[in-house]
């Protein structure tokens, strides 16, 4: 039940010009437990109702009635709300039981497509820390929208096309050779590129070369396409290792190259809708009147750049997948790239126009350093993430030597703490990784959670072990009473809450919702663990309370699996 939505309904019916919708956006959740399970704040209907909020507070309170509510309070302008503790209880741990892996579930997007554009590394770049962002971001939503009912369609849209690989064709060709690059792969191509750049500072005309090796790759020059084609071969292979560990998949790698055919109807109707206009030789499209540069849709060689390829596969996704939303995971930098593209669109007259979503991240450094390619900066995501499984074997031989499988649990717990630091905050902010923090058992970390997990797994074991076999399917059997502690109302209280975080998280497109709720979640559980002793000798509470712990074990796992985390049993 949606206890929210329910008692707004109540509520509408005893006023005067009010819809349940309207009531339900204005109630809350007190942190404080003496404030009522719900809470409705009066003042904006002060106004309108031409009363003061405690008035009309205390007229709510005598004459709101239903069988889900205890009893009301009116203090200072709210209406407190207090539920039947033993009904919410029966009710909530009942439907947990029950549903198990779809707790949390809606049919929202049923029938409805969203394709999530994310990841996009660069192809002959290393897939460096700066990429984990928009890959587990991504991954997330894809995750998230899924579980709500939607078609989900993961692009990895490769950086795959563009002058850079005429940089490194030109830097191959002058300083490379088969045996280093078939030996070194990327890390190899990376020498190249960062060469190329260095010297380019000395003799600029190699830029010159490279956009004219760029041109050739658009005109099919066969040369430059086999170079091209090993480099992507040699990249992906790199990638796919990366996608392993961090349990990411696509469903199409159609990367910038894929519609390089596809370009020049897509300029034809812009010349035809008289929106692309010359400008000593390019051609672009003038934003001025929205407060944005030019989008420059090809150079003055003909070649094509971003907004071109963007645009081309934006037409190319509306009429294959007839998305209802269509997303692009990329950082804030790209803020203007966005909006000037997705006002093409608009301008060329496509009513889709207004289901394109820019989903902007903040920037990452690591220990304080920032990235830069160019300059060959970088930290491969792959020694990053075989540093945190090593660390986390390291803390685990220390803290469970005598665990049957440490190094899967290392890779489980390493890796999702890599991706829960990522995910945390929100997303548009900075963020600095530390190993102090990413790794820490205690802190508001994805450890603390898979740990908090591996704890409600333990404590079933022992129960197990000790009792026998369970079957808390059947609420009848269980005494509702005995999860009236103060510890356990805060657990079911945030248990109730999964269904509305996973839809926050979908309509605010911001995974961080998932993870600060997990870390709720797991914080209120670990006050119950430590409270209440939940293998007693009294069968009624102990079941009762098992039955809590079960509940805490289902929807902790299906969290975790929305932001990409494993659910180890042991740790």
């Amino acid at each position: 039940m949606n206890y929210k939505q329910h008692i707004a309904s109540k509520i509408a019916t005893l006023l005067t010009g009010f819809e349940a919708q309207e009531i339900a956006a204005l109630m809350e959740y007190p942190s404080d437990p003496e404030k009522g399970d719900l809470s409705l704040p009066c003042f904006r209907l002060s106004k309108p109702l031409r009363k003061s909020p405690q008035l009309i507070a205390d007229e709510l309170k005598f004459a709101l009635q239903d069988e889900e509510i205890d009893y009301s309070e009116s203090v200072a302008g709210y209406l407190n709300i207090f539920l039947k503790k033993e009904r919410f209880a029966k009710t909530l741990v009942s439907e947990i039981l029950t549903t198990g892996d779809r707790y949390g579930s809606q049919e929202i997007g049923q029938g409805s497509t969203v394709v999530i554009d994310f990841s996009s590394p660069n192809i002959a770049k290393p897939f460096h820390v700066a990429h984990l962002r928009s890959t587990v971001i991504g991954n997330a939503l894809y995750q998230i929208h899924a579980f709500l009912g939607y078609k989900c369609v993961g692009i990895n849209h490769l950086g795959d096309w563009g002058t850079q690989f005429g940089r490194l064709i030109v830097a191959y060709q002058l300083w490379g050779n088969e045996e280093a690059v078939t030996k070194g792969a990327i890390d190899e191509l990376l020498h190249l590129y960062v060469k190329f750049h260095e010297e380019a500072e000395q003799d600029p005309t190699l830029e010159d070369q490279a956009r004219a090796w760029f041109t050739k790759m658009e005109q099919g020059d066969e040369s430059a396409l086999t170079l091209w084609r090993w480099f992507v071969e040699i990249s992906i292979a790199e990638f796919q290792k990366i996608y392993k560990l961090l349990g990411v998949q696509f469903d199409a790698f159609t990367g910038e190259s894929f519609y390089n055919d596809k370009m020049e109807p897509i300029i034809e109707e812009l010349k035809s809708k008289q929106l692309l206009e010359e400008d000593e030789g390019a051609w672009l499209v003038r934003l001025d009147d929205y407060g944005m540069a030019p989008a420059l849709m090809l150079k003055k060689d003909g070649s094509s750049l971003y907004h071109t390829r963007d645009l081309t596969a934006a037409m190319y996704r509306a009429e294959t997948y007839d998305f209802a939303k269509a997303i692009y995971v990329t950082d804030y930098a790209q803020n203007l790239h966005f909006q000037q593209w997705f006002k093409v669109v608009e301008l060329m007259g496509y009513e889709w126009a207004d289901k394109l979503e820019h989903v902007a991240f903040g920037r990452v450094s690591i220990e304080g350093a920032s990235l830069s390619t160019r300059k060959g900066n970088v930290i491969k995501l792959e020694d990053l993430l075989q540093q945190a499984i090593q660390k986390t074997l390291e803390i685990i031989e220390a803290r469970n030597p005598d665990l049957v499988d440490k190094k899967q649990a290392a890779e489980q717990v390493g890796v999702g703490a890599v991706i829960f630091n990522d995910l945390s905050s929100n997303r548009i902010k900075d963020i600095d990784f530390s190993w102090d923090s990413a790794l820490n058992f205690e802190g508001e970390t994805g450890p603390y959670v898979q740990y908090t997990y591996a704890r409600t797994c333990s404590v079933w074991s022992k129960a197990l072990a000790t009792y026998g076999p369970l079957n808390l399917a059947n609420e009848h059997d269980l005494e509702w009473t005995h999860l009236a502690s103060t510890e356990a109302i805060e657990v079911l209280k945030q248990l109730y809450l999964f269904i509305e975080r996973v839809e926050q998280a979908m309509l605010k497109l911001e995974p961080s919702v998932i993870a600060r709720y997990l870390i709720d979640l797991a914080q209120a559980f670990n006050r119950f663990y430590h409270a209440c002793y939940i293998l007693l000798e009294e069968k009624q509470i102990r079941e009762a309370r098992l039955a809590l712990v079960s509940c805490v074990q289902t929807t902790l796992r299906n969290g975790l699996k929305l932001i990409g985390l494993q659910a180890p049993d042991e740790i």
